[in-house]
């Protein structure tokens, strides 16, 4: 643990007092910040912004003491009324979140962190009532602090790494104030807060879940942990930390690879039945797949057990009958992909059979096939870049591969701006999976693959960098090959739209995508400008009549449907366009009418602001699926795909229906672009 902030305390004790040079350190500081708050205050409103430098840089410094941050928070009142905030989103608490706040910490430059170390301080004053604030309550604000201390729990019980090392100040203020924090709110919701963000997470069934078992480790940690009480929260800690490390009773305790090999060796055929079923328990009800379980697999399909393969799984009729019917293909999948480094491809397996996708005679011999690919240098070069060494490139796109085609919904674009490419390769392995694999050949082989635009060919070999200059390296292993080559032929199909009336992607989606997007398209806006058109009051009532049930005849969306979104922040601001995939519309439990999308964001809940908040779990959403109310979404909307003979109903959409459509839009992503009256 780092020297820079103490143990947590046992039993509420208070912190251990400031060394007496520490003390002298603070009160001068402490001196330094007050003749800073008397400028700030003193300083008109539109100039707070470039005066607040000098708090910034000298509660920098005085965070970073042993001591300063209690020496701030005795002055959080004043700060908050000093003007610091004004003029950022800082000074809208309510709209903060902690993961924004987390990524900020890590990678903002040091005023900026600064910034938001005074905003936490502020906020652990709102938490504690000794500071009101109109936007935000006390239980708000605890909230925010349990779940941002939840995301930063290395700070706390994470060893210094040479990222912190070269900045020790910012870093020192960092951990200060995190184990500052920790102490008043307690570890016990700390704990509370990361589990349910996790399960929040997973309930989205991502394919990386990297930073999902980083945090399992952290949670694992603080359990065993004897100055740490988890409080109510140990439970579902618990459950987590099971999953991944201990799932049954022959790893309960976690004991190592080698050890586990061992004692399955010696087991009978009773206790191996107990350990596929507690492994497909473990791995369904989480979506975690602990490095015990790779390991069974791997031995029982050794030992030509079948049965118990399909058990570990956790198949149902469907899977099993798949599995049977291929069961020398699941046998080799198993032998050159699932090792304990690339453990999440058991649920990948999993699901791939429970789709029924080896029911498809195209994609039996394409498995084969991928089994024995080599990727080309440059695409090893990439997949060691991203995964490490530790599994051959062959194996890690293997494994990548088996994951997407098991969930084409838990692809994400990472931090990255490709949502078309991620959105496609979702899209393909739904709808056609065989030429996903295809694409994935040639990219991964010839560093290279072709694709056809209007009678012309495009070689992604041949073509300049697109919005991706580099391959990812934070996405699945089929995205760090596939999604750059993609983006090159995306950004190429639009050049060759340039200079043609109305948006690209009505030329560029249905050739890119595949022959079942509609030919025409529906566009909200008026272009280059971005502003709503005129016309938008018929793109409601067209897509009411297209994809709405009580207007279409209710006809269901029967292949997922490329689209584009206006995405706005908790205020209803303007971020920019994005793309999505719709894939059904159905009434959800509470009987409003949904449209239920893929969003290639890694975490697709988000809130949009004006009450618009996607849900991922509990409207009736299938793991990966986003959703929101029909009305709610087409407020959003800015492009559709569609086919003129199925235009539906659309007159008999009410006219107050579109005119509250219209509102939302106005009232949110086009507050500034609407057309002038």
């Amino acid at each position: 643990m780092s020297d820079l902030i103490p143990a947590p305390p046992a039993n509420g004790a208070p912190p251990p007092t400031t060394a007496p040079d520490a003390a002298a350190d603070v009160e001068r500081l402490g001196a330094m910040v007050n003749r800073a708050l008397d400028r700030l205050e003193q300083t008109s409103a539109f100039a707070k912004q470039t005066a607040r430098g000098p708090l910034l840089d000298i509660a920098g410094r005085l965070l970073a003491k042993p001591g300063g941050a209690e020496a701030l928070y005795a002055r959080a009142a004043r700060i908050e009324a000093s003007g610091v905030f004004s003029g950022t989103d800082w000074d809208h608490p309510e709209i903060l979140q902690p993961s924004l706040a987390t990524g900020t910490l890590a990678h903002a430059d040091r005023a900026t962190a600064t910034l938001e170390l005074l905003s936490e301080l502020r906020l652990l004053a709102v938490a504690r009532r000794d500071l009101f604030h109109p936007r935000i309550s006390s239980e708000q604000a605890q909230h925010f602090l349990a779940q941002l201390l939840a995301l930063n729990l290395n700070r706390l019980f994470g060893s210094q790494g040479e990222g912190e090392r070269a900045n020790a100040t910012l870093n020192a203020a960092i951990r200060n104030l995190v184990g500052f924090i920790a102490e008043r709110i307690g570890y016990g919701e700390i704990l509370a807060c990361l589990s349910t963000e996790i399960d929040r997470i997973l309930a989205q069934r991502p394919i990386m879940v990297d930073d999902v078992k980083l945090m399992v480790t952290r949670i694992a940690a603080c359990l065993h942990d004897p100055a740490i009480s988890s409080g109510g929260a140990g439970l579902s800690a618990a459950r987590l930390v099971s999953a991944l490390f201990g799932p049954t009773a022959g790893c309960r305790e976690d004991p190592g690879l080698e050890v586990y090999r061992e004692r399955l060796a010696a087991m009978d055929d009773g206790a191996l039945q107990q350990e596929a079923r507690a492994f497909a328990r473990a791995m369904h009800d989480t979506g975690l797949v602990s490095p015990y379980h790779p390991v069974f697999l791997r031995h029982v399909s050794a030992m030509e057990r079948g049965d118990l393969i399909g058990q570990a799984l956790g198949l149902s009729s469907t899977g099993a009958e798949a599995f049977s019917c291929y069961a020398p293909l699941v046998k080799s999948l198993i032998e050159a992909a699932i090792t304990p480094d690339t453990t999440q491809a058991v649920y990948g397996l999993a699901l791939l059979l429970e789709r029924g996708l080896l029911f498809d005679p195209a994609i039996g011999p394409a498995l084969w096939g991928h089994i024995g690919l080599e990727p080309c240098p440059a695409a090893a070069r990439t997949l060691v870049a991203a995964f490490g060494d530790r599994q051959p490139p062959a194996t890690l796109l293997l494994a990548g591969t088996i994951s997407v085609l098991g969930q084409p919904l838990g692809i994400g674009q990472g931090n990255n701006p490709t949502c078309q490419a991620a959105r496609a390769l979702s899209m393909w392995a739904l709808a056609a999976p065989d030429y996903l694999l295809h694409l994935l050949t040639r990219a991964a082989r010839d560093d290279d693959i072709v694709m056809v635009f209007e009678g012309r060919r495009l070689s992604s070999a041949s073509l300049s960098a697109g919005l991706a200059p580099t391959p990812p390296i934070d996405v699945d292993p089929v995205s760090v090959v596939l999604v750059s080559h993609l983006d090159r032929i995306y950004i190429e199909m639009g050049r060759q739209c340039a200079g043609r009336p109305g948006d690209p992607h009505a030329w560029v989606n249905s050739a890119m995508h595949g022959w079942w997007v509609g030919q025409d398209t529906a566009l909200a806006v008026d272009l280059p400008g971005g502003e709503l058109a005129a016309t938008a009051d018929l793109f409601v009532r067209l897509f009411h009549g297209l994809y709405h049930p009580l207007y279409n005849g209710n006809k269901p969306v029967t292949h997922p449907q490329p689209a584009g979104i206006a995405v706005t922040d908790s205020l209803g601001r303007f971020i920019g366009w994005h793309a999505i995939t719709i894939l059904r519309v159905g009434l959800g439990p509470q009987g409003d009418m949904r449209v239920f999308f893929f969003n290639p964001n890694y975490d697709s809940g988000q809130d949009w602001g004006q009450g618009v908040i996607v849900s991922t779990d509990g409207n009736g959403e299938r793991f990966g699926e986003s959703s929101l109310p029909f009305e709610q979404f087409t407020a959003r909307l800015y492009l559709f795909h569609y086919d003129a003979c199925e235009e539906g109903q659309s007159d008999a959409v009410p006219a107050e229906t579109v005119d509250s459509v219209l509102a939302m839009a106005r009232a949110t992503w086009a507050a500034a672009k609407a057309p002038a009256a």
